[in-house]
């Protein structure tokens, strides 16, 4: 097949080339190796072929010329700027037509496989094909009109800027860089999250991220009401989640948890549109619940267990099964151990019995009988002597009131500062005693790199199944807990982010869990993007330490080497 490997080779021709391979065996494809031109300044690639019709399909790559996009005229300088670019072009080709299938995500503005876009303007689109062939035969006709009409059409309608408007281009742009503004401007202030005047926090459903319709939005009560200058958008209000032990209490249905769930996405930047654009969080916030039944590897627990059944450590626990309380325990000090200082929790999905032990129950059950320590005794030495902040959801614990800094509630999902109210119901006794003094130093895992192993009959398998199931190797690791994961693509980004951190050597069996989470975000911020991959092809976006961290915790296969 001709190559463009000199100035006097011709031009590989797709259509031609299509056209020769016409009914013969379906594993032809893999001969088409040759970057095609597919218009001027615009090349496609196979980068994969299926195996057969019936195989996930083939994956291509156009690249666009900086010349031909033309969007070096939109501004392209921050990394902000062009991750948004990429996800607009992205929803842009996915919305064109169902021949070609475009990662696009949801909600969030995350960097993907799917696309990207240069300082200077040259765009790469990654997309998934079907490549023809009925009864096993290469139907070269029909992939001639789909790679050589329709793929031009979608890049004419989506990847070049004169299809679009571009203050539109421009509006989403600014958005993601006032949020990335906005995150920044957090811990200076002394503040773990921010909710602006008029979000909308409410989505439609439980498997519809979008804005609730007629959702009431929000309003940041005066006592804690900020003002930020962002880049584009200005002069910006909101309430501002100090740093500490926040609170939040109402009755049910009435937004508490609506709340925690949009902290919990503020994480990540969103569209324009979404109602959370200005809601953001420490990039380094966790949400941590109970997990009756998930593996627990050596981890210490001992600040909330004094002792366990049959003389185990809980300085180096271990379960394959492990209960409600254990679970959360574990998944405090792992989000820690990943270097979290802002602990998302919400008494709904927590253990109660790890949470807050009561008057009336330490009367009748003795301390010395029970060996956990309560969450509520701990949460003001987490942050007094290791600088992690909490935002607890309680509609029912009311000795959360001893511990808050501040109490927000929420009433029809209008929110208001209750903390001087607090502070009033507070001063009367109930005759809780508090059962544990300070939260103890976090000790550090070694994983052993040979637990962590992504190869299934000698290649690498890493894949998902929605955001319920990594699939590495031979083992399928149940992380539906993990609330922080935002679709199937970040999925399969921890699991190559997991063997690449073997790959590389951060894991080497010596380096802590959090050393070689160090050295593997220098990776996923490297330029270029994505040589963490080591070749997959697979849609990926680009995950947190912390979702990386959580998927490790949940490989049952996991070693650890030791505990310090």
């Amino acid at each position: 097949m001709p190559r463009p490997d000199s100035a006097h080779d011709p031009a590989p021709d797709l259509a031609d080339d299509l056209h020769r391979l016409h009914g013969a065996p379906y594993a032809r494809y893999r001969s088409l190796s040759a970057t095609y031109p597919l218009t001027p300044g615009t090349t496609v690639r196979l980068l994969r072929a299926q195996a057969d019709p019936f195989a996930p399909p083939s994956r291509l790559e156009v690249r666009v010329d900086a010349a031909a996009s033309g969007l070096a005229a939109v501004g392209l300088g921050t990394e902000p700027r062009r991750r948004a670019t990429a996800s607009f072009l992205a929803r842009a080709a996915a919305r064109h037509g169902r021949t070609f299938r475009v990662d696009a995500g949801g909600q969030e503005v995350l960097q993907r496989t799917s696309c990207e876009v240069a300082a200077d303007g040259a765009v790469v689109l990654r997309c998934g094909y079907h490549l023809p062939g009925p009864r096993r035969r290469i139907d070269g006709r029909t992939a001639a009109r789909e790679l050589t009409a329709e793929l031009p059409d979608l890049v004419a309608a989506s990847l070049l800027l004169a299809a679009h408007d571009a203050a539109e281009v421009t509006a989403f742009a600014d958005a993601v860089e006032d949020a990335g503004a906005l995150r920044a401007a957090l811990e200076p202030r002394g503040l773990v999250a921010f909710v602006a005047d008029g979000a909308v926090l409410p989505r439609r459903s439980g498997v519809d991220d979008r804005p609730a319709l007629d959702a009431v939005p929000f309003t940041s009560p005066d006592t804690v009401r900020v003002a930020v200058d962002l880049p584009h958008r200005g002069r910006t209000t909101g309430a501002g989640v100090a740093a500490g032990v926040t609170v939040v209490v109402g009755g049910g249905f009435h937004g508490k948890s609506t709340l925690l769930r949009a902290l919990e996405a503020g994480v990540h930047d969103h569209v324009p549109g979404d109602g959370r654009e200005l809601v953001v969080t420490r990039a380094d916030a966790a949400a941590v619940r109970a997990e009756d039944g998930r593996a627990v590897t050596r981890v210490d627990v001992g600040a909330f267990v004094t002792g366990l059944p049959g003389g185990l450590d809980p300085r180096d626990f271990s379960t394959p099964d492990a209960s409600g309380s254990t679970s959360q325990a574990a998944a405090v000090v792992e989000a820690l151990e990943a270097g979290s200082r802002l602990l998302l929790v919400d008494e709904d999905t927590a253990a109660t019995n790890l949470m807050v032990r009561d008057a009336r129950m330490q009367a009748l059950v003795a301390k010395s009988a029970e060996p956990l320590n309560p969450f509520v005794d701990l949460v003001r030495s987490l942050h007094a002597d290791h600088g992690v902040s909490t935002v607890i959801v309680v509609g029912a614990s009311g000795d959360f009131l001893d511990v808050a800094d501040r109490v927000l509630a929420m009433r029809e999902f209008v929110c208001a500062d209750v903390t001087d109210r607090a502070r009033e119901v507070a001063r009367t006794p109930t005759g809780r005693v508090a059962e544990a003094g300070s939260f103890p130093v976090v000790r550090h895992r070694v994983p052993d790199p040979r637990s962590v192993d992504a190869t299934a009959r000698g290649r690498r398998r890493v894949g998902a199944r929605g955001t319920d199931t990594l699939l590495l190797g031979e083992h399928e690791v149940d992380v539906r807990a993990v609330r922080q994961f935002t679709d199937a693509a970040q999925v399969t980004g921890a699991g190559h982010a997991l063997a690449r951190m073997v790959s590389a050597g951060h894991l080497d069996g010596r380096r802590t869990l959090a050393r070689a989470l160090d050295l593997l975000e220098a990776d996923l911020a490297a330029d270029p993007p994505f040589g963490w991959l080591e070749g997959a092809t697979a849609d990926v976006a680009v995950p947190r330490r912390h979702e990386v961290a959580a998927a490790l915790d949940r490989l049952r296969a996991l070693r650890v080497r030791a505990v310090g």
